[in-house]
C-alpha cells in the first residue's frame, strides 16, 4: 500500500519539533520520508488523510489541506492509552476520482485486515463509499453509522457525488449492507422522498433534536456499528468554521465529542472517518475540535470492555417480557450494565445475518417494553430480516 501514501507535510514535521515532550505529535510514528512507513507491528490506529474533493456537488477547483488538524491533534496530550498510533500520511488525487477510491479501499482493507483501525481525515464524503468497499472481502455484512445533516441518498441512477453516496452503496454490488444509521438529520435538508425511502428501507433515522435531548441514544446505534462516519456539516457552524460551514444549527462540541467516544468505546467499530474537511489554517479552533473529536474516538477504543459473551451465563442477566403475542428476550451486561434485545431467529435467513441475533438497545427501551412499547429498532431489524 506504500505506493499509494505521500509523507505528512514538511511544514507539520516542522511545527512537531517545537511542541513539548509528552504530547501526540511526539509520540505517533509519521510517515516522514517518502518510501518508507513506519513500523506497524504495535498500530492499533492509522491516521489517513485523502485529499480528495472532486466529486463534491460544489467543487469549484479547491485543494484539500489537512496541515491545520494534524498540526491540531499533534499538540494534544494522550489519555492513559494502550495502542499506537502511525500516521500514515495522505493519499492525493489520483488520476480519476476512480483511482483514488481505489487507493482507499487497498489501504483500509489492509489495515483491516492487521486489526489496525484507519482514522480517515477526508475531503469530500464521496470517499466514505471506497471506505465502505474496503469490506468487500470481509465475509459478512456491515452496519454503517453517518453522522449528517443529510442523508446523502441521492439519485443513485446519476453518477456519484458527495450527496449521493449512499444510494450507490446501497444499489452497487455487492450487497454487503445491513442496516444504515443517519444520526443529527436536519428535515429542511433532506427531500420528503429521501425521508421516506430511509422508512421503507427499514433504515434509522434520528433528527438533530432527538440527539439533542438525550445524546445517549447513540451508544446502542454505535455498539451494533462496523463503520462510522462523520460529516463536519453536521456541526454548527459557530463551533466549526463560518466559512467552511453553512448551517447555524447543529451539534455543538460537547455533543460531537461524546458522540465520537460513543463510537469508540464500541467493540465493534473498525473504522471512523471525518470527511468534508477543507482548508482551516485561518480557522484554529474549527481545526482543534476535529481534532478532538479524534482524541475522543482514540479514548474510547482504549477504554473498550468485551461484554458480549452471551455462552457464559454468568456475565449476563437475562429479562423476558411478554407484549401481545411475543415474548421480548432482554440482555444486561452485569460487567458494563449495557443492555440487548433478542431478535426472533428466522430459519432461511442469509448465513452472514445469523451473528445478528442480539441488538444492543438502552434500559429506557427495556421499560418501555414493560409498558408494552415495542422497541422500534427491533421491530424494523425483524422486518429487515423478514424481506
Amino acid at each position: 500500500m506504500i505506493e499509494f501514501l505521500s509523507p505528512v507535510s514538511k511544514q507539520v514535521l516542522a511545527h512537531r519539533e517545537i511542541l513539548p515532550e509528552g504530547v501526540l505529535g511526539k509520540q505517533i510514528k509519521i510517515h516522514s520520508k517518502e518510501g518508507s512507513l513506519p513500523a506497524m507491528d504495535k498500530a492499533g490506529f492509522a491516521l489517513l488523510g485523502v485529499l480528495e474533493n472532486r466529486n463534491d456537488v460544489d467543487y469549484i477547483g479547491t485543494e484539500v489541506d489537512l496541515d491545520a488538524f494534524r498540526k491540531s491533534l499533534y499538540a494534544l496530550y494522550p489519555g492513559n492509552w494502550n495502542r499506537e498510533i502511525v500516521d500514515l500520511g495522505d493519499i492525493k488525487k489520483g488520476d480519476t476520482v476512480e483511482d483514488t477510491y481505489f487507493a482507499v479501499r487497498t489501504v483500509v482493507e489492509a489495515l483491516l485486515k492487521n486489526k489496525i483501525i484507519p482514522i480517515i481525515l477526508g475531503g469530500s464524503q464521496d470517499c466514505a463509499y471506497a471506505q465502505y468497499r474496503a469490506y468487500d472481502n470481509s465475509g459478512s455484512m456491515v452496519n454503517m453509522v453517518n453522522v449528517d445533516s443529510n442523508f446523502d441518498l441521492g439519485d443513485a441512477e446519476k453518477p456519484i457525488s458527495n450527496k449521493s453516496y449512499v444510494g450507490k452503496i446501497i444499489v452497487d454490488k455487492p450487497y454487503n449492507l445491513f442496516n444504515y444509521s443517519a444520526l443529527g438529520y436536519q428535515s429542511y435538508f433532506n427531500a420528503p422522498e429521501e425521508i421516506s425511502l430511509m422508512d421503507k428501507l427499514y433504515f434509522d433515522a434520528y433528527r438533530l433534536g432527538e440527539i439533542t435531548a438525550d445524546v445517549t441514544l447513540v451508544e446502542p446505534i454505535m455498539r451494533d456499528a462496523d463503520i462510522v462516519m462523520l460529516d463536519v456539516s453536521a456541526i454548527k457552524s459557530a463551533e466549526l468554521s463560518y466559512k467552511n460551514n453553512r448551517s447555524p444549527n447543529g451539534f455543538d462540541g460537547r455533543e460531537i465529542c461524546a458522540i465520537a467516544r460513543y463510537a469508540g468505546i464500541s467493540n465493534r467499530v473498525s473504522s471512523f472517518g471525518v470527511y468534508e474537511l477543507k482548508d482551516y489554517k485561518d480557522a484554529e479552533s474549527g481545526a482543534m475540535l476535529v481534532a478532538q473529536i479524534l482524541w475522543y474516538f482514540i479514548e474510547g477504543v482504549n477504554f473498550r470492555i468485551a461484554d458480549e459473551d452471551f455462552s457464559n451465563e454468568n456475565e449476563y442477566t437475562t429479562y423476558k417480557v411478554p407484549i401481545d403475542d411475543d415474548i421480548l428476550v432482554f440482555k444486561k451486561s452485569i460487567k458494563t450494565g449495557r443492555w440487548w434485545i433478542e431478535l426472533p431467529f428466522i430459519s432461511n435467513v442469509n448465513n452472514k445475518l445469523k451473528r445478528r441475533t442480539l441488538l444492543p438497545c438502552t434500559y429506557g427501551e427495556y421499560l418501555g417494553a414493560t409498558n408494552q412499547e415495542i422497541p422500534e429498532r427491533w421491530f424494523k431489524a425483524r422486518r429487515k430480516n423478514e424481506v
